[in-house]
């Protein structure tokens, strides 16, 4: 008898060709650079002036194959982490299907918010220990510029769009080791975005409002608590610790609420790798693009350890522990 394992051996990510900075908030907004990258850490972003969700998955996953040597016929599943479909049918992870050729492929989305990659990642891998599939196209992004109000300084600044992808597959080595997902009730609604209004004609008051709805201050709260607990989760029982890690990976919501969690934790801050410098929150996609840039810099190699941990609307939570 061996162990099965779900391997990463290929990503890729993509962005839309049109960066904004945040002088460009300063035109529509009562905001400054400043005041964005001091409390958020953000400095740009991009937003799509074309592309869906789809076309921005479509391309990650082709740099994903490229990267890992295989086609897409050699995949036998597809799972899209988004909270920004193309439409609610078909699901855009059928859309990525057809763009790619992946004619042997089953696929699906995930709806998770800024927790999705961990939760898509986690599904895909029990997928191939369960001996169901071998090969597995993982992604997460988003395109949304087109769910913000961008008359709300307090999330129109934090948000952009951006999908990455990684293609997992069975493995008598070490990959993924160990998993861990949570979710809680919100109660306090402090991350909301509706889908469509409910507008019929026996309703006779419209919802006008729109746009992400942020409660700032609770979701500090929950993702500072929570970032600790879910990484030690991750490595509970493997008999590996911290100083064993080479790299983390967190979810990029913001930079000031990572720094005052490794500090909590007493984690060296230059193990977390960070890039919400240049892409801010792209929610389903901030870890499969971060994870794919570690990887081109040559920052972990092959036999590395890596921590992936994510947190979001929902409220939900999840994280792995990977040999690369």
């Amino acid at each position: 008898m061996y162990n099965i394992y779900g391997k990463i051996i290929g990503t890729g990510h993509c962005v839309p060709d049109n960066p904004v900075p945040n002088k460009y908030f300063e035109t529509i907004l009562e905001t400054d650079d400043e005041w964005i990258r001091t409390r958020t850490g953000i400095e740009s972003r991009y937003f799509s002036t074309g592309q869906n969700t789809s076309g921005l998955g479509t391309k990650a996953a082709e740099y994903a194959l490229k990267d890992a040597g295989i086609e897409a016929e050699e995949l036998d599943m597809i799972v899209f982490a988004t909270i920004s479909p193309d439409a609610f049918m078909p699901s855009t992870a059928c859309i990525v299907q057809k763009n790619i050729g992946a004619v042997n492929a089953f696929a699906f989305d995930i709806t998770a918010a800024c927790s999705g990659f961990v939760y898509a990642l986690t599904a895909a891998n029990q997928f191939i220990k369960t001996g169901q599939v071998k090969t597995v196209l993982v992604l997460g992004g988003e395109v949304l510029s087109k769910a913000l109000d961008f008359t709300d300084r307090s999330t129109a600044v934090l948000f952009g769009d951006g999908a990455g992808a990684a293609i997992l597959q069975k493995s008598n080595e070490p990959g993924i080791i160990q998993t861990y997902l949570g979710s809680k009730a919100d109660e306090k609604n402090c991350l909301f975005l509706k889908a469509l209004p409910l507008e019929n004609p026996f309703i006779e008051e419209k919802d006008t409002k729109k746009g992400i709805i942020m409660d700032g201050r609770e979701v500090f709260k929950f993702s500072t608590r929570i970032i600790g607990e879910a990484l030690d989760k991750a490595l509970e029982g493997t008999g590996y610790t911290y100083d064993d890690v080479k790299m983390i990976i967190p979810h990029q919501a913001n930079s000031r609420l990572i720094e005052y969690a490794t500090e909590k934790k007493n984690i060296p801050k230059e193990k977390f790798y960070l890039n919400i410098d240049q892409y801010s929150n792209t929610s389903g996609g901030t870890i499969p693009i971060a994870l794919n840039e570690v990887r081109q810099k040559k920052l972990v190699i092959s036999g590395d350890l890596i921590l992936l941990v994510g947190f979001g609307a929902g409220l939900t939570w999840g994280s792995l522990l990977i040999r690369l």
